[in-house]
């Protein structure tokens, strides 16, 4: 990820309505949101939600999808691991046992996949 991309991603999400709607969309993975779903929760204006979730857009945190007269909307996780990824990465100068708390921070919400044989 380069620097402007990720200065994005957090501007974009540098705003609570954004934020929650992110989170909103997150919890709602695979399956999103229709925009009128997602305004209607958060309490917003159907037209201000709609300038939220595209600020969102473009800052490569969401993707809308046209389901028939719907649009929903689904959180990018792939875009949301790489910004995880980018302030994360060579955070501690080398010295691993600095990231060690955040890693096991993680590690019960995310239990790594099991591979069948």
């Amino acid at each position: 990820m380069e620097q402007e991309n990720a200065i994005l991603a957090l501007a974009a999400l540098a705003q609570p309505t954004r934020f929650q709607a992110f989170n909103l969309l997150v919890r709602h993975e695979p399956d999103g949101l229709p925009a009128g779903d997602v305004a209607k929760t958060l309490a917003v204006p159907q037209n201000t939600m709609s300038s939220h979730l595209s600020i969102l857009a473009r800052a490569g945190l969401i993707r809308p999808e046209r389901r028939s007269r719907l649009v929903v909307y689904r959180a990018d996780i792939a875009a949301l691991r790489e910004l995880t990824l980018y302030l994360v990465k060579d955070c501690c100068g080398g010295r691993a046992e600095l990231c060690e708390p955040l890693i096991a921070e993680l590690s019960p919400c995310c239990p790594p996949l099991k591979v069948s044989p």
